[in-house]
């Protein structure tokens, strides 16, 4: 069955996902049960866990559901804001698509009205969303919303120090939203302990972060029929393994990893071995015996008390690893082995083909190895010594069933991504001028051939008398127009409060005048305060024409790209500037750490911002979709503020906000919690994809079942 795509399919279908997760939001979410086609009944207020879930049919659910699990394995956090939002700005698209038609098109395109209806519409809307997305949003997010950021590492050192109180503030609303009320302070504190006990040095967290989430799930052990409150941090790594062979050891344990058998074998792979005789035979088998007696008895000499096997040993190893006291574990998987490996360096030794004498030199010790028992399970605890940053822990998560164990256990790993996302820088495609030396702003030096107080042109920007810094000899700037120009994106009629610099001119050595704007120049480790100066033009002609009107600058390794039909120019990112060989050039970034208290407080900043945006923007198209998604974004704290009356309601808290907002003022949160900045955004970026997904579609048909190939009798293959 073929359907045409259209927005209002596609918010039937959001709103009906929207209606089975907006009851979960917050911290007053309830937890939906779902009952699985097996039978298996799951209670979860876990967005991701109740979208996977559903058994969906339509085709743009699916696709909706596998954008959200595609956010969630790269962010671990917003499954439930993510169809939220996409389902307002449905909802915003089609009230505005129905009523006012002609007015998202331009001139040229309404004079193909019945065109532009039938064909045009959305991929035109899904143009302008992909402009806003890489052009506009990253100017607000560095501009604007940078300036109320809050930072999760302690103000009183210089380095990045965890500050343990925000962390705990920023877990304690992360799992608010994905645990159930009675254990979701429990979690949060377990999880909060566990991190901070891995961290060899105050400095390690972004290596624990990302060794935890990659092997989650070897240092996780889910344990069924006890209370979640048994749950507890263990030292050490526990294998979900069982020893073939254990004995008994004192002191530090020297361990050695093989992934092959170490009896030989009577022959390789791709070769055979041919016997003649029973005699042969035997003869054979008395040298396998001895060569496998003498590697155990090598072994023991070596003082290796402990041999990890990644393949099952045969009978005779077991027998003698008894015999000379060396504890067997055998199967190991390829991700056990990798976390062993990144944890203390150790690597499979090679067993030597003739010689029976070897060296062992990949070998390690352990603290301690034994068994431990949990319920009815048996597993290997080692007490591995680390050579890295990353203590070895395991967590054990305790619950009465199995689906409330694997709800915990998705919450943790979500939190560890989440993480792993806060403690790296996020780059943005906004681009401002820094120097070579001190990361301090220069001037930009123009030349022009006009006079100083006619238009001077940069494509399609006409800027008429606004103020031009001018360099004289004494070194005064005197003002009489302003310029005004912005990096990595089309140009809009809008006049904005701070000067973005777009290119690498000429730098002048002396003569600077820089006001008191701030811009933020971020590094991959520290976070800089620079001033940005105003532009600084030299007016050497007396030519009064505009006509003749002509600008001279020099670029330095920035690709300058004509856009047909717009008349504007704007600079890209070149490759000589991703390898470093321009200095004075960085692209903004979100710094690592960023955070914002909970309650809307992101969403209700970028409403303010996106709406003042709007508002000055002459483009009518990024107008347009600016209001939209500005509309869209209040979804999220008109839910979680929903219970609430008198001042604290939404429209109280709103208003208040606002005041706040244009009288310089602190926002004030009635919730407590912090909430990541980069993983806000890189929601609005994932479901503003999503978006131009949908709006692209043109026909959606639904298959039952696949069809069935057709094989001819008589093919090449089958021959």
């Amino acid at each position: 069955m073929a359907a045409a795509g259209s927005v209002k399919a596609a918010l039937q279908v959001a709103e009906v996902l929207e209606t089975i997760v907006s009851g979960c939001v917050g911290p007053e979410g309830r937890q939906v049960l779902c009952t699985k086609p097996t039978g298996e009944v799951l209670l979860s207020r876990d967005g991701g866990r109740l979208l996977e879930a559903l058994h969906l049919e339509h085709p743009l659910a699916r696709m909706m559901v596998a954008c959200v699990s595609s956010h969630l394995r790269k962010t671990g956090d917003g499954a439930k804001t993510f169809i939220i939002f996409l389902c307002h700005l449905l909802r915003g698209l089609h009230a505005v698509t129905d009523k006012e038609k002609d007015s998202l098109t331009s001139k040229n395109i309404q004079t193909h009205g019945r065109y532009w209806k039938n064909c045009c519409q959305w991929k035109f809307i899904s143009q302008a969303l992909l402009t806003f997305q890489t052009q506009i949003l990253d100017y607000v997010m560095d501009q604007h919303l940078s300036r109320h950021f809050l930072s999760i590492f302690s103000s009183s050192t210089k380095e990045r120090t965890l500050c343990r109180s925000s962390v705990e503030l920023l877990l304690g609303a992360y799992f608010r939203g994905r645990v159930g009320r009675n254990n979701h302070a429990f979690i949060s504190q377990l999880m909060c302990d566990y991190f901070f006990k891995c961290m060899a040095c105050e400095s390690g967290f972004e290596e624990v972060c990302e060794l935890v989430d990659d092997c989650f799930v070897e240092l996780n052990v889910g344990v069924t029929g006890l209370p979640v409150s048994d749950s507890r941090i263990i030292p050490g790594l526990v294998l979900h393994r069982d020893f073939s062979v254990y004995c008994p050891a004192d002191g530090d344990i020297r361990i050695v990893l093989v992934t092959e058998t170490i009896q030989p074998l009577f022959s390789t792979s791709g070769t055979e071995f041919i016997l003649n005789s029973e005699e042969q035979f035997q003869t054979s088998q008395f040298w396998i015996i001895e060569r496998t007696k003498v590697i155990m008895q090598h072994l023991q000499s070596q003082n290796v008390k402990l041999l990890l096997s990644s393949v099952k040993q045969p009978d005779l190893v077991i027998y003698y690893a008894r015999l000379y006291s060396i504890s067997v574990v055998e199967c190991l998987s390829s991700e056990e082995i990798s976390v062993i490996q990144r944890i203390i360096s150790l690597y499979p030794i090679v067993l030597p083909q003739a010689s029976s004498q070897f060296d062992i030199s990949n070998n390690a010790l352990v603290k301690f190895c034994k068994p431990l028992i949990l319920r009815s399970k048996r597993y290997v605890h080692l007490g591995l010594i680390s050579t890295c940053l990353f203590i070895p822990h395991c967590i054990v998560l305790c619950g009465p069933v199995q689906g409330l164990v694997k709800q915990h256990e998705d919450a943790l790993h979500g939190a560890f991504k989440m993480l792993q996302q806060l403690f790296k820088d996020l780059d943005l495609s906004y681009m401002i001028q820094v120097s070579d030396q001190n990361y301090a702003l220069r001037p930009l030096i123009y030349k022009n051939t006009t006079e100083s107080n006619h238009l001077l042109e940069i494509g399609s920007i006409q800027r008429p008398n606004q103020g031009t810094v001018v360099e004289n000899k004494d070194g005064l700037a005197e003002t009489q127009r302003h310029v005004k120009i912005y990096s990595n994106m089309v140009v809009p009629s809008v006049e904005l409060e701070t000067h973005i610099p777009c290119a690498t001119p000429k730098v002048s050595p002396t003569d600077t005048y820089q006001t008191d704007e701030t811009l933020r120049c971020l590094s991959p480790h520290k976070t800089k305060i620079i001033d940005d100066p105003d532009l600084c033009i030299e007016c050497n002609s007396t030519n009064s024409t505009t006509e003749n009107s002509r600008l001279e600058i020099s670029y330095e390794n920035v690709k300058i790209t004509k856009i047909a039909g717009k008349g504007s120019t704007f600079p890209v990112r070149n490759k000589s500037l991703e390898m470093g060989t321009a200095q004075n050039y960085c692209f903004s970034s979100i710094p690592a750490g960023c955070v914002l208290p909970v309650g809307g407080n992101f969403e209700i900043l970028l409403n303010y911002y996106l709406l003042n945006y709007a508002k000055k923007c002459q483009q009518s198209e990024i107008a347009m979709v600016s209001t939209i998604i500005a509309n869209a974004v209040l979804g999220i704290p008109k839910i979680l503020y929903k219970s609430k009356n008198g001042n604290r309601s939404f429209p109280q808290v709103y208003i208040r906000a606002l005041h706040a907002l244009q009288t310089n003022q602190p926002m004030v949160s009635i919730h407590t919690g912090l909430e990541s900045v980069s993983g806000r955004y890189q929601l609005l970026t994932s479901v503003l994809q999503c978006l131009t997904k949908i709006l692209t579609i043109d026909l959606v048909i639904d298959i039952k079942r696949q069809p069935q190939e057709i094989y001819d009798l008589d093919s090449e293959e089958e021959l």
